[in-house]
């Protein structure tokens, strides 16, 4: 099979998209985000029927550039996910686009395009056109809405700074490659076997540390988050959203490849400087939420201390701790989809995200207000739902490696802080919704059916990730078991 047959399926999907528009009627493009959905939900589904072979290893194409292994098959399908669910959101938002609604959802089929290569990237070339795919794509959609400041000045923010971050991205590449001769995970990983003084070279280090920078500003981590706040508040709720979910998990599987398959030796002496980034973005991320009253700003804030907790499986140095990052970003999936879906429906006809508009809201929509409390129950970490199991198995991570290194139960104590700091304000939305006297609005908010399905898919994730954990947790330590893969002996497909 061609590695490359759910890429070039989602690429040809997005040119037919466009040309769908041409025979569209005015009053229907927003259909075709219908259509788009449909199909991305085919290629999802074929992609269970297709992909048999990851079971007997790796397979490799682009002269080993490109990898189909466990990790690789999770990462695509979560992003199939998360497109789908991004889609449906946008049709429900596609009133606030004067034109060009068949382009933005063009557009979300192209950075999806982008993520898919990301989760498959296996050189730091493709690392680098991967990014680069994604963030052209959210340098559009974030500024979309041109008639409305904020949406333009969220997109100078974030090209800006993401300008910057592939600066230095690519000065790593250079310094890695001028090192070691290799942009290749596998090679790398070679030449740090066979000459282990590689790994105190100043400039190979420097050079990995610049990467880190890189990618460090995709999953929004201290001190690379200053972005977040202002570019989610300011885009389109959709553009944000997949920002939030699909973004980050791109640049997430990106380090768990340059970390555990690249250069393992040398994050296994970076445990402290992972320890640190973690705690401190974490308190960051909290601890600036309390004062938000702009919804989208406080998930910007949150989705900060979310990438703290992510943090927490890469500091851990063990398998547990990367079968925990996958798992905790399956339930960030379907919780954050479910926060932004609710916001674009309330916020629909109104230009304001202020936590006041959810006044009322149980009694103008019961299912939206159940679904909000769940997505905000959920990131707090309160059982029995997905975020809870989801910081218990990170944490479980950590305090296991406690005996190495006393500096992870500090970790520990900081993160526990930081939940409890993260119950204020996450709890201040529930009760907006319930208890807020500042009601003006009383009249019932209208749920499309595929709006309702996707509220419905997502709180029913929630729950099961929560309740029964036991096959989503096996099948997240399946595809981590990618991480620890020999990478010798590789299988081309094709050339």
């Amino acid at each position: 099979m061609n590695l490359m047959i759910l890429e070039l399926a989602v690429v040809v999907l997005g040119l037919g998209i466009l040309l769908g528009d041409l025979w569209t009627a005015a009053h229907q493009k927003h259909l075709l985000g219908y259509a788009a959905a449909a199909l991305l939900g085919v290629i999802l589904l074929a992609s269970f029927f297709g992909l048999e072979q990851v079971g007997s290893g790796p397979a490799y194409a682009f002269n080993n550039m490109l990898v189909l292994d466990g990790l690789a098959v999770f990462f695509k399908r979560f992003f199939l996910i998360a497109a789908i669910l991004v889609l449906l959101m946008s049709v429900e938002f596609s009133n606030r686009i004067q034109s060009g609604i068949s382009e933005f959802y063009c557009l979300i089929l192209f950075a999806l395009t982008g993520m898919m290569f990301a989760a498959s990237a296996n050189d730091f070339i493709m690392v680098f056109v991967a990014l680069e795919l994604i963030s052209v794509t959210f340098y559009v959609l974030n500024s979309f809405q041109r008639n409305r400041l904020a949406s333009l000045e969220a997109g100078i923010k974030y090209l800006i700074l993401s300008a910057l971050s592939a600066a230095f991205l690519v000065f790593g590449i250079a310094l890695v490659f001028g090192t070691t001769t290799f942009t290749n995970f596998a090679d790398i990983q070679r030449a740090l076997v066979a000459n282990p003084a590689l790994a105190g070279n100043g400039l190979f280090l420097l050079g990995v540390l610049m990467i880190i920078v890189g990618l460090g500003f995709k999953i929004a981590a201290f001190p690379f988050q200053i972005w977040a706040p202002d570019v989610y508040q300011g885009s389109p709720t959709p553009s944000t959203a997949f920002l939030a979910v699909g973004s980050k998990a791109a640049g997430i599987v990106l380090l768990l490849r340059v970390l555990f398959v690249a250069v393992p030796a040398v994050t296994q002496h970076w445990s402290k400087l992972l320890i640190i980034i973690s705690a401190i973005t974490i308190l960051y991320g909290n601890l600036c939420a309390i004062p938000q009253r702009n919804l989208k700003r406080l998930l910007g804030y949150s989705s900060i201390s979310n990438a703290g907790y992510l943090l927490l499986g890469f500091a851990a140095l063990s398998q547990a701790g990367k079968a925990a990052i996958l798992y905790y970003l399956a339930g960030y999936l379907f919780t954050v989809v479910a926060a932004f879906t609710v916001i674009c429906l309330v916020t629909r006809d109104r230009d304001s995200d202020d936590i006041t508009v959810l006044a009322g809201l149980h009694r103008r929509s019961p299912l939206l207000a159940m679904a909000l409390t769940m997505a905000m129950v959920s990131l707090a970490g309160i059982p029995p739902l997905a975020g809870f199991f989801g910081k218990f198995l990170l944490l479980k991570a950590v305090v296991e490696q406690g005996a190495t290194n006393s500096a992870y139960y500090w970790l520990v104590g900081i993160t526990v802080f930081g939940v409890v700091i993260s119950l204020y304000y996450y709890f201040g939305v529930i009760r907006a919704i319930y208890w807020s006297k500042d009601v003006t609005d009383f009249s019932p908010i209208t749920v499309s059916w595929p709006a309702k399905l996707s509220l419905v898919v997502c709180m029913a994730a929630i729950l099961y990730l929560g309740l029964l954990p036991g096959k989503p947790l096996k099948l997240s330590e399946d595809s981590a078991l990618a991480l620890t893969t020999p990478v010798s002996g590789s299988k081309q497909l094709f050339h």
